[in-house]
């Protein structure tokens, strides 16, 4: 029965002149290592003579197309063996075929092979000081030549352990995949050490002979992820080259973003909707997928979104994510492979499918437009930490094998690791091996699948010099070599500017763009009536767009200005909560551990008009600042995770945009359609709105402040050429931006071509009168914007061509925003 599952799970690959995996799989298993392979035709060493003086990279490529020979690479200084393996069948079975590589002089080892068929899968084996290679060491759990897990230099060399290429271009599947768990085995299996499997069980099924072996000896070769050899040479579309000023991002989970039962309706929900006419409804069998998320450029476009930046979508082990409870790892933090789109997100599951959806999903959005930037880790890895306090087992899938000591950055005593990323492993950048990775990873990204720019998650780590002291460098060589790579492909490098051990905002070096978390504490402190600030800079001072932090820098424009973002709270949850909730929460919006404590958040003491309020003061102050705004994907929509700041590991209608909101002046009170056998429903935070429609006018607030955006060259600056002016309410002199909660705001529009605008900010708890300035000769003022409550029934925004003239004065409402457009008189 588990044969016949194992079947349907993972077909045997088409490789021409290649036996069947599981015909294969007793005599490779029993013979000796290295030599099973043809002597001449498909499958057949090329050059072998020359294969420690070739010189072609790491990764494997075809020479001359699939089909054609083969040439495979992978580096390892310390290695003193390494074994190439051909594999048949993705799961269940041994390699069918086997190599030993040569290593040259640049630590590289490589191979070449004939006639290999497209989409071929392969491995490798590795032994170094800590295992050496002994004669008598055959597949199948053996602990021939074995001498510790970890040795004095940090080796952890385990030849039964199979691991992937770092540079593989797809992996067939995760390391904890359907096929092993229907097996009755377990992740522990990749694991070293000398526990034996069955203390780490954690799948309900069949006893396998494994579960009485030691961790280090089990042969992982049957189950371990494979590469897959891809010649696909397709290209994504023909990128937009917005210039950076322009930007406006939307951040989103590829599978949140079209997952709920909702996205099957998106057109008829917004059916008749002026500007809506292109967007469509995403077939079911396409929710979740790259396909899907390639639907949604014409809703994001008539949004007023230039860029959709995606979260994590290089391969991590999520198959096997729960559906109706917490766990996993739904946003994708942990790693595996640098160069392959994750699997679980594609609806074409064949060998050579992800890639070719996901070029099809960035060619739409730039066929649209807009702008793919992707969240990428290259601060740590998958294989995660150690796993006892004597710092000897560890999981071993990929770089861990290959070559610990060159890929991480090792604690003194060589066992541990310096880890500055919470997760248990930092990437060792200063060594060349794992700074080589990184940036032919991005270079592969922009030129081979077509992405536009990156924002690199905890990217200090990038930053890091050699250990012991692993100290941040803002000249960093690898920094600065990012910084020319994106410069000559014309791709934007966005830092997350912080790891868990530093926070190094505005050190990074020309060419980055950074998460400018000054600004979003400054800015979330505002907008509750604190006017203190945050680093050293006022809400006045992120408004102006941080001149301290980004002058030197190059501009405004590469300040990401977040007031939220996936970590943390929602835009509608951090004014509804004062604090997290995430162990309170039931499913389908948690339990869920973690989360920051300090979010600068405000329940509004539950007055639901001034939440709905502080929403729209959130995104206007967002859309004018000078910089580039970022929104997290269903701020859009009053998407609430229940005060769930946390949700790493809830795949569930918590974390899904669900669309039926847009229908709802009371859109929390939508029903989650979660059947997945929760019992929590969405809070209602928001309340109804005073919408005549019935529809959820913030959701057309938002549209309407972005396209305003992107009609005003005032709000688009890529420098601090244009004037802004801050005065008090009255005009008088003596404004302070960190102690006064009432403030004018003067864009002089007309010094770039543009309409002179005025921002009337008042957070107080005081209505305020203002004094409106003359308007320049031949305008006169006119108002598009008031949020405060009394302006709900008219959805607080009107068109310039029908909007009042203002006079000398105007009352600013407490706690609310209001623009004016100087507009010709006539």
């Amino acid at each position: 029965m588990v044969r016949v599952l194992m079947a349907a799970l993972f077909p045997l690959v088409a490789c021409q002149g290649a036996p069947d995996g599981d015909a294969a799989a007793a005599p490779l298993r029993r013979s000796a290592v290295g030599v099973r392979h043809p002597r001449s035709g498909a499958f057949s060493p090329v050059h072998e003579s020359q294969w420690a003086s070739a010189g072609f990279g790491a990764g494997a490529r075809y020479t001359a197309g699939e089909g054609s020979s083969l040439q495979v690479a992978v580096y390892s200084g310390h290695a003193t063996r390494m074994l190439l393996e051909i594999h048949g069948r993705a799961a269940g079975a041994d390699a069918i075929y086997d190599y030993w590589m040569q290593k040259g002089p640049d630590s590289i080892w490589r191979a070449q092979i004939a006639q290999v068929p497209g989409k071929t899968l392969y491995a490798f084996r590795a032994w170094g000081p800590n295992w050496p290679f002994s004669p008598s060491w055959r597949r199948g759990n053996s602990a021939a030549g074995f001498v510790s897990d970890v040795d004095a230099q940090g080796n952890r060399f385990n030849p039964n352990k199979l691991l992937f290429d770092p540079y593989a271009r797809e992996l067939s599947h995760d390391k904890t995949s359907a096929a092993l768990r229907a097996a009755g085995e377990t992740p522990a299996m990749f694991g070293t050490g000398g526990a034996n499997v069955a203390a780490d069980q954690v799948y309900a099924g069949p006893s396998t002979a494994n579960q009485s072996v030691d961790r280090r000896n089990v042969d992982t070769g049957r189950w371990a992820p494979k590469a897959v050899a891809l010649g696909d040479a397709s290209a994504a579309g023909a990128r937009p080259f917005l210039p950076a000023q322009d930007s406006v991002i939307y951040e989103a989970h590829l599978r949140g973003l079209t997952r709920h039962p909702s996205a099957a309706r998106l057109g008829a929900i917004l059916r008749g909707v002026p500007g809506f006419e292109q967007v469509v409804d995403i077939p079911d069998r396409l929710r979740g997928t790259y396909q899907g998320a390639a639907l949604m450029a014409p809703y994001l476009k008539a949004l007023g979104f230039t860029t959709i930046e995606l979260m994590p979508v290089q391969e991590s082990d999520n198959e096997l994510n729960p559906a109706t409870g917490p766990g996993g790892n739904f946003w994708g933090y942990m790693t595996y492979g640098f160069f392959a789109p994750d699997r679980r997100y594609s609806s074409d599951q064949s060998l050579g499918g992800p890639t070719r959806e996901f070029k099809q999903m960035v060619t739409a959005f730039h066929a649209a437009g807009l702008e793919v930037y992707l969240d990428v880790v290259y601060n740590h890895s998958g294989e995660g930490g150690t796993w006892d306090v004597a710092h000897a087992a560890a999981e071993v899938t990929s770089l861990r094998g290959l070559d610990n000591a060159a890929y991480y950055a090792l604690a003194a005593d060589r066992s541990a690791y310096f880890d500055s990323t919470g997760v248990g492993n930092n990437l060792d950048v200063s060594q060349a091996p794992a700074a080589a990775l990184i940036e032919a990873s991005l270079l592969y990204w922009t030129v081979e699948m077509g992405v536009d720019g990156f924002r690199f998650d905890e990217a200090a780590e990038l930053g890091r010099g050699p250990g012991p002291a692993f100290a941040f460098d803002p000249n960093a060589p690898l920094l600065t070599r990012i910084a020319a790579l994106a410069a000559a492909q014309r791709i934007r490098i966005i830092a997350e500017p912080w790891d868990n051990a530093v926070d190094e905002e505005g050190r990074f070096p020309p060419g980055w763009s950074e998460w400018n978390g000054y600004y979003r504490d400054a800015v979330r402190r505002y907008l509750k009536g604190d006017a203190s600030g945050s680093g050293g800079i006022s809400w006045a001072d992120a408004f102006y767009g941080d001149y301290d932090h980004f002058f030197r820098a190059g501009g405004p424009q590469l300040s990401i200005n977040l007031l939220d973002a996936h970590d943390g709270f929602t835009l509608a949850d951090l004014v509804s909560y004062d604090g997290k909730t995430n162990a309170a929460r039931s499913w389908p919006f948690g339990p869920s551990g973690g989360g920051i404590d300090v979010n600068d958040s405000w329940d509004y003491g539950g007055d639901q008009a001034l939440r709905r309020q502080a929403l729209r003061n959130a995104v206007v102050f967002q859309a004018l600042s000078r910089g580039v705004p970022m929104l997290v994907y269903g701020d859009e929509l009053g998407r609430t995770q229940n005060g769930n700041n946390n949700p790493y590991d809830v795949d569930s209608v918590a974390t899904w945009n669900n669309y039926d909101m847009i229908a709802s002046d009371a859109p929390q009170t939508v029903p989650t359609l979660d059947a997945s056998g929760g019992t929590e429903s969405y809070h209602d935070n928001l309340g109804k709105g005073a919408y005549p429609d019935g529809r959820n006018h913030f959701f057309f607030f938002v549209r309407a402040v972005l396209l305003l955006r992107r009609a005003h060259a005032a709000l688009r600056q890529p420098d601090y050429a244009m004037p802004i002016s801050f005065s008090r309410a009255d005009g008088a002199s003596g404004f302070d931006s960190h102690a006064d909660l009432m403030g004018r705001i003067q864009l002089s529009g007309s010094a770039v071509g543009d309409h002179d605008l005025l921002v009337l900010s008042n957070m107080s708890w005081t209505d305020g009168a203002f004094v409106v300035p003359a308007a320049p000769a031949g305008a006169r003022w006119v108002r598009l914007i008031d949020t405060a409550a009394w302006a709900e029934p008219v959805s607080n925004f009107w068109a310039a061509e029908a909007a009042e003239t203002i006079a000398s004065g105007y009352t600013v409402h407490a706690r609310s925003l209001v623009l004016l457009e100087a507009v010709p008189a006539n």
